[in-house]
């Protein structure tokens, strides 16, 4: 069974639909997961000065907050995180800011890693966003398992290095990125098998 650490910062409630869908369908396929929300790090003022923030924050209230130890714990991982100027999210930065005593001891090394993201803009930095994270995964000595174009819903996603959704005409996932998830979760799962065989 395949242990799978998702790992998210969501902002508005995008990425934790996304996460949600991942854990679904790879849970569906027997594999053990940990969804973990990152602590946000942001000032109260500011989370209350946007109420679909401030929502979304008390909506995340008790959920399990990601650890050091889940990454420990994990043979593969997926991050996610908004756009925020063509990175990942000052929230999500801090998190992986932690993984340093682990990184020392290489325990970030070995494991599949993946990532998601999404943004306002059909051209809002999601690549650059999810480059970002394979720039990390890469220091972790990880595996780095982009989805390509190895099914057809890449050709309608359009997004090779990970998933992306754009949120501008709304947060609810539709078909197309429900469709890009699942072939995510599923390749990770699927390399990650292979490589503890």
């Amino acid at each position: 069974m395949t242990k799978l650490a998702i790992i998210y910062y969501s902002g508005m409630g995008t990425a934790h639909a996304m996460a949600n869908r991942l854990a679904a369908t790879a849970e569906a396929q027997g594999a053990e997961v940990r969804r973990r929300h990152v602590r946000e790090t942001a000032p109260d003022e500011a989370v209350q000065s946007q109420e679909a923030w401030a929502a979304h924050v008390a909506e995340m209230e008790g959920e399990p907050v990601a650890s050091p130890d889940d990454l420990d714990w994990a043979d593969a991982v997926i991050f996610g995180s908004g756009t925020r100027y063509g990175h990942i999210t000052s929230q999500l930065q801090s998190f992986i800011d932690t993984l340093g005593p682990l990184w020392g001891q290489g325990k970030l090394a070995d494991k599949v890693y993946a990532g998601f993201t999404s943004s306002q803009t059909l051209h809002g930095g999601q690549e650059t966003t999810l480059e970002a994270l394979n720039t990390t995964f890469a220091h972790f000595g990880g595996i780095i398992v982009p989805p390509g174009y190895t099914d057809p819903v890449k050709f309608a996603d359009g997004n090779p290095y990970g998933v992306g959704k754009v949120t501008g005409n709304g947060s609810e996932l539709d078909d197309t990125d429900n469709a890009a998830l699942d072939h995510l979760v599923t390749r990770v799962l699927t390399v990650a098998g292979k490589l503890s065989a």
